[in-house]
């Protein structure tokens, strides 16, 4: 199988949104653990799982890979 077959690897919008959100909200999530803001460590543990939600909701939408509204960039 070779690269161009393969379906996926995160080249998506659905993808590349969901992981930027998640990534916000561990990195909002360290600080707030670091400086012993629970309330903040809970509503960025909400916030990776609305991040999950979004990636979701956006590949069901035709955002992911291989979707209606994604299409797929050929690799140079």
């Amino acid at each position: 199988m070779n690269a161009q077959s393969e379906l996926g690897h995160g080249h998506s919008i659905a993808a590349w949104t969901a992981v930027t959100i998640i990534l916000v909200a561990f990195t909002i999530g360290t600080f707030a653990f670091w400086f012993e803001i629970v309330w903040l460590v809970w509503a960025s543990a909400a916030l990776a799982l609305a991040g999950w939600v979004a990636g979701g909701v956006m590949a069901k939408a035709g955002y992911g890979a291989g979707g209606d509204r994604s299409t797929a960039k050929a690799h140079s």
